[in-house]
């Protein structure tokens, strides 16, 4: 009785198993989405809004970022592994805006196109810009907090991370603003939280012990003002050194109602991430997306917290979209 070789349909079966994901066929189109961190309610809610557009156009995405903003090489694998996946695009928020770009580089050479959302690279080669005036959004920080204090004092700044490009520009903004329209007002510290709320505590906590007649904080993003904010409590500040904050919380509101915080200066992450993958998208259909797309800050204070608008900007559907 003649004998079948199996071993060519053996051979066959164990490759057919051991395929990895990157290389079998994908039912629908994968865009990867690829955040600072994930530790921030702002990032969950870019998350969302790239959700949300990815359920529109019926395409799917992979969301994956560092645990902290401060993990630059865990950002940089993370885009690696994605381009090895040859994903159908990338959107990406670079931590930093020099160590990204040959990271942003490969994933062009790759044939994947990239938007950068959130905060800025130096190059050119993406498909589209998406984020907040963040200049602009530093300048409204600054006009509120010299009214704030009728236009004289000492303040400072609570910074985030020297090389990220969205709050160094909203920090520039702040002191270009200040030295420019109210010479009155010195800024007498500048000191990086490191998008850390316990590093943001300290420093906030050093700055007033060093200067006893300072009368005003700018904290340019949500763990730099949770800091500055409990800070200011800590030490019966409240009403006497007046805050102004970046970005929101539920805690930020909570004492934005209370009136420890003076104001807020507030962004769309929802739109942020939804108009990050919609560019991908547009440009995967042969469309063209805006090069830079500047979404406009808004200034929430205790007056106007209740307005519609400001209450979708604090409270996103959030679960709407990832919870399922």
């Amino acid at each position: 009785m003649a004998t079948v070789d199996c071993r060519p349909l053996t051979l066959l079966c164990v490759l057919a198993l051991t395929l990895t994901p990157a290389c079998r066929k994908r039912e629908r189109p994968l865009y990867a989405v690829i955040p600072k961190g994930q530790a921030h309610i702002f990032w969950q809610t870019v998350h969302a809004g790239a959700a949300a557009a990815a359920e529109e156009a019926r395409v799917d995405i992979a969301w994956n970022g560092p645990a902290t903003e401060t993990d630059l090489t865990r950002q940089i694998s993370i885009v690696d592994d994605f381009i090895n996946r040859h994903v159908d695009g990338i959107e990406l928020a670079p931590e930093d805006r020099e160590a990204l770009v040959p990271t942003i580089r490969r994933a062009r050479r790759a044939g994947i196109p990239l938007t950068v959302i959130d905060s800025g690279a130096d190059t050119d080669e993406y498909v589209s810009f998406v984020a907040t005036d963040n200049y602009g959004g530093g300048a409204l920080a600054a006009r509120c907090l010299a009214m704030l204090l009728n236009k004289k004092g000492d303040v400072a700044v609570i910074a985030v991370l020297p090389g990220a490009a969205s709050t160094l520009a909203r920090e520039q903004g702040f002191k270009d603003t200040i030295e420019k329209e109210f010479p009155d007002i010195k800024i007498a510290a500048l000191q990086y939280g490191m998008s850390d709320r316990a590093r943001s505590l300290g420093v906030t906590e050093d700055i007033l012990a060093g200067h006893p007649t300072l009368s005003g904080i700018f904290g340019s993003n949500e763990s730099s003002a949770i800091g500055a904010d409990q800070a200011i409590k800590a030490r019966g500040l409240s009403g006497k050194v007046r805050l102004v904050g970046f970005d929101s919380s539920p805690s930020l509101i909570d004492d934005l109602r209370g009136g420890t915080i003076d104001a807020l200066v507030l962004q769309d992450p929802f739109q942020i991430g939804y108009q990050g993958l919609k560019a991908l998208v547009d440009f995967r259909a042969g469309r063209a997306p805006s090069k830079r797309l500047d979404l406009p800050p808004l200034l929430v204070t205790r007056e106007n917290l209740e307005n519609s608008k400001i209450q979708r900007l604090i409270s996103p559907d959030i679960d709407r979209y990832l919870k399922r």
